[in-house]
């Protein structure tokens, strides 16, 4: 991947429905480049395809957690099955430390979130859980705009972005 391809992901990641010939213009490539590289990204990576980041309420009645679970080794893959069937769990992220896995989970009232940490807290597996409430997002680099680059807030947003497997900037 060379500095081309890093400003291509930019635009993307701005906006991943843009015009081959839009993005072109703006980095003063021929359309046909543009659109070889993102083919070639999508076929050998760093794209590993697109995906839409939905708005959220406005009125800011989802509530979001962050769970830490410890568990134990030998059920792994029978705990990330579990977790996965949990339509409130958003992101699961294996991390070091005295936790194994860093949850990400959100409902439209705290008691659902509450009911969701029970049945956690109660699979075969699971040694432990830590929880923290969100009160706010300052910044969220995984989406396309932050607060500095628009006068709408995050939870607002919604815009599609290139979700890729290396991005080096």
């Amino acid at each position: 991947m060379d500095e081309t391809d890093r400003r291509i992901i930019a635009e993307l990641r701005r906006n991943a429905r843009e015009a081959t010939s839009n993005i072109a213009a703006r980095l003063g490539l021929a359309r046909s480049t543009v659109h070889e590289r993102i083919r070639r990204m999508e076929r050998d990576g760093p794209i590993e395809g697109y995906s839409v980041v939905l708005s959220r309420d406005p009125s800011g009645s989802r509530v979001q957690i962050l769970i830490l679970v410890e568990i134990r080794q030998q059920d792994t893959r029978k705990v990330l099955q579990r977790l996965e069937s949990f339509p409130e769990i958003q992101s699961c992220l294996s991390i070091n430390g005295d936790y194994d896995l860093a949850l990400t989970a959100e409902a439209p009232r705290i008691e659902e979130l509450d009911r969701l940490i029970d049945r956690i807290g109660l699979l075969p597996g699971v040694v432990r859980t830590n929880t923290f409430v969100v009160f706010g997002r300052r910044f969220d680099r995984s989406r396309a705009e932050t607060l500095a680059d628009t006068d709408v807030l995050p939870e607002q947003l919604a815009i599609r972005r290139v979700s890729a497997s290396f991005l080096p900037f």
